[in-house]
């Protein structure tokens, strides 16, 4: 019994490693889509995302972005996470005030703004390592438990980042 055994083992790797060879007949393997991200919610993109640096350190910043519903059905946006960022809130500027957001409903082929004066998302916490010119991840997170996560250029608040208000001269 000892000898069937000894010639079992090694008959098996065998069997397995002709098995392996006779799967690949020639054929690449199949490669992972360089356009999709490891968190990728299906019919869904992210475009044009951007983290705002406060002008005054301390302060929160403010993201801004496009997601596009390609799909069929509608999505709930449930959370938005920034890396390097402590907490994150969505805020909508309705008639000058800015109000807390809970959820995001984004209807079929629909793209939905996040934009100054608008939706937006608050940035608090921000971390040290958050440099304008560099890029950070974004993830939001929808209600179903898909994600999908988009780079976001960071930039310092200027003259751009406030509406192109006029302070006068003395400022």
């Amino acid at each position: 019994m000892i000898n069937a055994r000894r010639f079992a083992l090694p008959l098996a790797a065998a069997l397995s490693l002709a098995a392996l060879g006779a799967c690949d007949s020639g054929k690449e393997a199949a490669k992972p889509e360089a356009t999709k991200a490891p968190e990728g919610k299906p019919g869904i993109s992210v475009a044009e995302g951007k983290l705002i640096l406060p002008a005054v350190s301390g302060n929160p910043g403010a993201a801004y972005f496009a997601l596009d519903n390609e799909g069929t059905g509608t999505v709930s946006i449930a959370a938005i996470a920034i890396d390097g960022v402590g907490k994150t809130e969505v805020h909508q500027t309705i008639g000058g005030q800015m109000k807390p957001v809970d959820r995001i409903d984004v209807e079929a082929k629909t793209v939905i703004k996040f934009e100054r004066g608008g939706l937006h998302v608050m940035a608090f916490e921000l971390g040290d390592q958050l440099k304008a010119g560099e890029t950070t991840e974004m993830t939001v997170t929808f209600a179903d438990g898909d994600k999908v996560s988009a780079p976001l250029k960071i930039e310092a608040m200027g003259a751009d980042a406030m509406g192109g208000m006029d302070h006068g001269e003395s400022h």
